[in-house]
């Protein structure tokens, strides 16, 4: 069966909050997480790329690292990793099978992420990783993920205005669920937050005594190269926030040889060197023109993308698809610019913000942009776009438009080969 029509075969809703049903799961399952040590990576942005740049390192050092993340580009497989390999089809397939069949006497049916984690965790207990670094899904303290008492390192990358229809309103409310990862005295390793979440962060450290290491962005040293306290680095992922976020996995690497993991600097190097994230800032070939594309899913996540194409020097076409659940107001403040293009697009599939709707709210915003259009689908959008070779063309406001096109553009490729 088609891992996706299996997958729509389940029937089940995406992320629910609470932790009864995964810990039934996986009890059902004789605990695979208790076989194995946990880095566990929380926050707004950049909890991918960490997870990434970790699981690199520790894979170069010579270990059996599982990796899982959320959400996927093109197929679910990509989430559960090992040694940076997706999953092959026949095993998620033989697993998430077994698991669907052990909740089906669960008076509430688990989630979709519920039964993904189980099945990574299942997976990696399975093929007995030595490791396991894991991206929470949604929030934190109630995220499927949560389950590990003990974990070797917890991580928040950031905090940031998201999911607040289920975290809360304010900073502070989203920075308590995000806090909710943090174990009694494990090492947490905290990125810049802003003063109403790190109060928030500070408190449940202190409440927990947990050894903490708040991290400064590493410094650029030379094109494509970090330096972290006494360690220089390539980083191949691209843009400013990405000093911070490779400066968060090279804390960790840190405090992992402190434990007495044997990750030498060659590794650490070689490690960064080779991780890949699509999806990401992440320039591509279509039509023979490189266009760039990027979730910037939210205002924190925007205002990234925007400080990377302001280093590009010329004007920007936005070929823009927004989920209806997100603010679009701060995306729209962050990345608009007088003279740029704006061509809205739907998301396939996902509960998408109406185009025309955006256009009336980025007209508001920005009341000087060169041109806004409507297309029915993204390839119309680019197809106009890439006619003017003199633009840059961005690709953005969603990871479901981004995985929508990279599934019908690379139809024959895998993800993890799309450079």
């Amino acid at each position: 069966m088609a891992i996706h029509s299996l997958l729509q075969s389940f029937g089940l809703i995406g992320v629910t909050l609470g932790l009864d049903k995964i810990q039934a799961l996986l009890k059902s399952l004789n605990n695979p997480h208790h076989c194995f040590p946990i880095i566990h990576v929380g926050g707004s942005n950049g909890k991918g790329s960490v997870c990434a740049y970790i699981a690199s390192i520790l894979t170069e050092a010579g270990y059996r690292v599982g990796r899982y993340t959320s959400p996927h580009l093109v197929c679910p497989t990509e989430r559960i990793c090992i040694d940076n390999k997706p999953i092959s089809e026949t095993d998620f397939e033989k697993i998430i099978v077994k698991v669907k069949n052990l909740s089906l006497s669960y008076k509430n049916q688990p989630s979709i992420f519920e039964v993904m984690t189980a099945t990574a965790l299942a997976y990696f207990a399975q093929k007995k990783v030595e490791v396991a670094v894991l991206e929470v899904g949604l929030g934190g303290r109630l995220d499927a993920t949560n389950v590990c008492n003990n974990p070797l390192v917890t991580i928040i990358t950031s905090i940031s205005r998201e999911h607040w229809q289920v975290l809360g309103p304010t900073l502070a409310d989203i920075a308590y669920e995000k806090g909710g990862i943090l174990k009694p005295k494990c090492p947490a390793i905290i990125g810049q937050l802003p003063l109403e979440a790190e109060t928030v962060i500070k408190t449940r450290i202190k409440e927990l005594n947990c050894p903490s290491l708040w991290v400064k962005p590493a410094l650029l040293t030379r094109k494509n190269w970090g330096q972290y306290q006494d360690i220089s680095y390539p980083l191949p992922l691209l843009g400013k926030i990405q000093l911070m976020n490779s400066a968060l996995a090279i804390a960790t690497s840190k405090i992992l040889q402190e434990k007495g993991w044997k990750i030498s600097l060659s590794a650490i190097q070689k490690g960064m060197r080779n991780t890949q994230w699509p999806g990401r800032l992440h320039w591509i070939k279509w039509r023979g023109v490189s266009i760039l594309i990027d979730g910037a899913h939210n205002g924190a996540a925007a205002a990234a993308l925007r400080e990377y194409v302001d280093t590009l020097h010329k004007p920007i076409t936005w070929v823009m698809g927004i989920l209806s659940t997100k603010d679009h107001d701060k995306i729209f403040e962050a990345l608009l610019q007088p003279q740029n293009n704006l061509y809205l697009v739907p998301v396939p599939d996902h509960q998408t913000a109406n185009p025309e709707d955006l256009a009336l709210l980025a007209n508001k915003i920005c009341s000087q942009l060169n041109d806004i259009q409507i297309f029915s689908n993204v390839f119309q959008a680019l197809d106009r776009a890439v006619d003017d070779a003199e633009q840059t063309i961005v690709l953005c406001g969603s990871l479901y438009l981004i995985g929508y096109f990279l599934k019908e553009t690379f139809a024959m490729s895998p993800v993890n080969q799309i450079k």
